[in-house]
């Protein structure tokens, strides 16, 4: 499992809307130390006695606010390493956090990349992507939404800042970079509720792949997303 931001009442509850169980969760791999990421690990770890994986940054800033640091196995951001038969492919993202990390995830037959949490593109974050068979991509906000929005300017700042979050246009033209001769799944994730909607993260995905938008899947925040086999075709 990629992160926990909820309660382990709601996460067990979603996982058995994709029909398993927590005892089914045998890691928590965490890609940084916001609450919306990391409120729910420690917990769900100690009811479930789940190893959890986090670079060194991250458990520092994780240990500011937990002292039970039991079951933590710490990552290197710039070295794969392997959790059962899985092969993770770390790399880091310029994003406000410690030490934070994304994921490029392989069995040896397909690669599912994820990448969400970053203010801004990098050629070494392109180069892990690419040659992805699925891919789960951050489209945070519509600029002109967030623009208009009620947010203060300190926030707004953040968000368009370069450790910030991608905008869709943003997410659209980091695709027109990579290499997706063998892409089979694209999911639009971690869109604002105030500072989006699913069509334009869609629209924007989809001129970029030069697709139908409705090829284009989205993470709802309260539905989560459909389970998926990522397979070879």
């Amino acid at each position: 499992m990629l992160d926990c931001g909820l309660s382990v009442k709601e996460t067990v509850v979603r996982l058995a809307r994709l029909g398993r169980e927590p005892e089914n969760v045998t890691a928590i791999v965490v890609t940084h130390e916001h609450d919306d990421h990391v409120s729910g690990v420690m917990a769900f770890a100690r009811r479930y006695r789940t190893p959890v994986w986090m670079t060194p940054g991250t458990c520092a800033a994780v240990n500011n606010t937990s002292a039970d640091q039991s079951g933590i196995r710490k990552f290197s951001p710039h070295e794969p390493f392997e959790i059962d038969d899985l092969r993770l492919e770390p790399f880091p993202v310029p994003h406000d956090a410690r030490e934070p990390a994304q994921f490029v995830f392989t069995d040896g037959d397909v690669r599912l990349g994820y990448l969400t949490d970053l203010g801004s593109s990098t050629a070494h974050v392109e180069k892990a992507l690419s040659g992805c068979h699925a891919l789960v991509l951050e489209c945070n906000h519509d600029r002109k939404m967030l623009e208009n929005s009620s947010y203060p300017p300190s926030l707004k700042a953040r968000i368009v800042g370069a450790h910030g979050h991608l905008s869709n246009d943003q997410a659209a033209e980091l695709i027109g970079r990579l290499d997706f001769g063998w892409l089979r799944h694209i999911v639009a994730a971690h869109l604002s509720e105030q500072n989006n909607r699913p069509d334009l993260a869609c629209a924007a995905l989809a001129r970029a792949l030069d697709c139908v938008p409705d090829w284009v899947q989205v993470a709802d925040q309260n539905a989560g997303l459909p389970w998926r086999d990522v397979v070879r075709d």
